[in-house]
């Protein structure tokens, strides 16, 4: 449609391009020019596919012996579930921090609206770019973002804008892009509807949307009726919705597992002071986050990216969960120098705090000599300070350069 969008189109709807395929092989090099197929055990299911895989016919949901036959030089890669998940879990706090209003579907896709983030980062087509580059930077993988005024119209420019692309529909462009599609990649149209539609002669969105309303809830009712002629037209009322996935054990309401966050370096690092510099600064930002949401955590996970892309992961449990930016920074610390990294040039750095817990349900033992006042009341007076001033107003001393 266009590159450029502006606050007429809030809503994006990101989706990973071939998100099981893509994290099961980005750090296999021998994998990437093949085709692959991940899950799809002798009797079983697939998965997914890669492109080159897909280029052949195969798709996910697929039963692996049709898949072979369409793809027999294909490469079969088990499903490694908890890394779908930890990659997953980092690309919802990518896209919450562009905005708090992240309404997860999936593992692989979610619906932003970015309507207040805009004066911060920019209209939301450069917002989107801005996503595509940092998930590629942290997770070396791709997704496609549609861009547009309502729900049902992103969905369906991000599917249009697969690979690895960014497509807007401004507002002006909606009827356009919409009426000449099958009827059947209308948001929630399943393969039934689609079906009973091309029976009545109603071929493409267009066709739906120049039927009388009337006539066309006599011909499917009057409910589903209404609702494919405001699709039709674009006219979807509704919002996106803050909320986490059931794909990830949570419910609407419910509090998250883990919270994390990571950086990537503008150029690779091999100084520890600037590494654990940066290291402060995500764990004053995770833990931030745990205070807003009333929880605390015991096991700290501190992840590194070495400038050949190869990742490692090292977790360790505390004694107590804590929400306390001094302890979790410590313990970080601690996971950094037993690596023995020395000169390693590095390219990301990430902490993560699991197993959280409400707050008011773990009990902290206090140690004899230990202060009545100390590091936990600090950071919340550093909070109070924040809410108040702006995240710039109180930062540890080692960040102010």
């Amino acid at each position: 449609m266009t590159s450029a969008g502006g606050p007429t189109t809030p809503i994006l709807h990101i989706d990973m391009d071939a998100f099981y395929a893509s994290v099961a092989v980005r750090d296999r090099p021998e994998l990437w020019e093949v085709p692959v197929i991940v899950g799809g055990g002798y009797r079983g299911v697939v998965l997914s596919a890669n492109y080159l895989a897909r280029e052949h016919g195969v798709r996910s949901g697929m039963p692996a012996t049709r898949a072979r036959r369409l793809c027999p030089q294909a490469v079969v890669v088990p499903p490694d579930h908890d890394l779908f998940a930890s990659v997953s879990t980092a690309v919802i706090e990518c896209f919450r921090r562009v905005t708090p209003v992240v309404e997860v579907v999936s593992l692989d896709e979610a619906f932003l609206d970015v309507s207040g983030s805009v004066r911060r980062l920019g209209q939301p087509a450069e917002i989107a770019e801005q996503v595509r580059a940092t998930i590629h930077d942290e997770q070396a993988i791709t997704c496609s973002v549609g861009v547009a005024a309502t729900i049902s119209v992103a969905k369906l420019a991000s599917k249009r804008a697969k690979p690895d692309g960014v497509l807007v529909v401004p507002p002006e462009e909606i009827t356009t892009f919409l009426h000449p599609l099958d009827v059947g990649e209308l948001y929630g149209v399943g393969e039934k509807t689609r079906s009973m539609l091309h029976r009545l002669g109603l071929v493409t969105v267009g066709d739906v949307a120049h039927t009388p309303l009337r006539t066309l809830q006599r011909a499917v009712g009057d409910h589903l009726g209404r609702h494919l002629h405001e699709l039709a037209w674009g006219d979807d009322r509704r919002e996106v919705v803050a909320r986490s996935s059931s794909a990830f054990g949570l419910g609407a309401g419910e509090p998250e597992r883990s919270m994390g966050a990571q950086e990537t370096f503008a150029r690779d690092i091999d100084d520890r002071a600037v590494v654990l510099r940066e290291v402060l600064r995500l764990t004053s930002t995770v833990t931030g986050r745990m205070r807003v949401a009333g929880v605390a955590g015991r096991t700290v996970t501190l992840t590194v990216r070495f400038a050949d892309f190869t990742t490692i992961t090292r977790s360790r449990t505390m004694s107590e969960a804590s929400d306390v930016t001094q302890e979790i920074y410590r313990t970080a610390t601690g996971l950094y120098d037993a690596l023995g990294l020395q000169r390693a040039r590095l390219r990301l750095v990430g902490v993560r705090v699991e197993g959280l817990a409400p707050r008011e349900s773990v009990h902290h033992q206090h140690v004899l000599g230990e202060r009545e006042h100390g590091w936990s009341e600090a950071d919340r007076a550093v909070d109070r300070a924040t809410r108040r001033f702006g995240s710039a107003a109180v930062r540890p001393a080692s960040l102010l350069s």
